[in-house]
């Protein structure tokens, strides 16, 4: 039900590209005169405001705009990739970094992408609210807004998996303590790519741009060379934590190798375009062929995103960063 897509990437975050880099298909375009952001994207985290909403299984976390707009902020949507300088409204060399689970913490909270907003809630499993059961994640864990593993594509480097229909996982090392639903700006320094029950799950390795160790990762072989043996114990934790729920270890593509920046920029490019593809339709009207499982899959997705960023800014074709 997979295809193999080979698309054309540059480094998102060089310096002499970067001007050129937002204004591509799917990211943050800037206007030619006064450099504001458009109404429907969120460069940082200084206009957003987070309200709590229900409890246990209808709990949600849903973000609106802090000067008292009631439309709901899709963190996956209307947060753009590039983080933006709230003061300057210029881009910076930073990601966005949407927080879901806090470190040394242990609900499972994510985005919930097939519903209208995407409010932040925790997993459930046949009516049970999911925790690691492994215990308390050492790193905060999140996403990266406007990307997503495309369950049709099958990447040459990942043992012949899908991608697992979700944005890309982030492994945010800093010392500070996120709180769910919070946007930090991040440097990009690895990935992981993991193999989750046959479908690849990127995972992202970052740091908070603001952090005191950020100066001194620039890659992911600073990471190795300043704190050693945190790139092991990110790889264990995700080959184990499904253990105690009686499930088997998970694997690694790659030889199990944490890939530098550049790779890691790559990917996430690629999946930014195909976030594009799937909230304008463009999957949907491209796997026509495919199994009926897939289609309606990717429909469901596509059709409660589509419905949503209707809702929140019609004058727009299609977000972008």
């Amino acid at each position: 039900t997979c295809s193999t897509t080979y698309y054309c990437t540059e480094n998102l975050l060089s310096p002499h590209l970067i001007k050129r880099s937002i204004t591509m298909q799917g990211t943050y375009e800037m206007p030619v005169k006064g450099g504001m952001e458009k109404k429907s994207s969120h460069g940082s985290n200084t206009s957003l405001h987070l309200l709590h909403e229900g409890e246990g299984l209808n709990y949600r976390m849903k973000t609106v705009d802090k000067d008292g707009g009631k439309k709901p902020i899709s963190l996956w949507h209307d947060v753009t990739l590039v983080h933006v300088d709230p003061a300057t409204k210029k881009p910076t060399p930073y990601l966005n970094f949407v927080c879901e689970i806090p470190k040394f913490s242990r609900k499972k909270y994510e985005i919930a992408t097939d519903e209208i907003g995407n409010p932040i809630k925790q997993d459930e499993k046949k009516g049970v609210l999911r925790e690691f059961k492994k215990g308390d994640i050492f790193f905060n864990y999140g996403c990266l807004p406007r990307t997503w593993e495309d369950p049709t594509h099958i990447h040459p480097d990942a043992d012949g998996t899908c991608g697992d229909n979700d944005p890309v996982d982030v492994c945010d090392i800093g010392l500070k303590v996120v709180k769910p639903g919070d946007v930090r700006p991040v440097k990009v320094l690895g990935v992981l790519c993991m193999i989750d029950e046959g479908e690849t799950d990127w995972k992202v390795v970052a740091i908070d741009a603001e952090d005191k160790w950020a100066p001194f990762l620039n890659d992911i072989n600073d990471v190795e060379e300043q704190l050693p043996g945190t790139l092991d114990a990110i790889r264990e934790w995700f080959r184990t934590y499904k253990i105690p729920d009686g499930k088997p270890p998970n694997t690694f593509g790659l030889d199990e190798k944490f890939m530098d920046k550049s790779y890691t920029l790559e990917i996430i490019k690629e999946c930014n375009h195909a976030w594009k593809e799937l909230i304008t339709g463009e999957k949907e009207r491209k796997i026509t062929h495919m199994d009926e499982g897939v289609q309606k899959m990717v429909r469901k997705l596509s059709k409660s995103n589509l419905l949503s960023l209707a809702m929140d800014d019609a004058e727009d074709d299609a977000p972008t960063f």
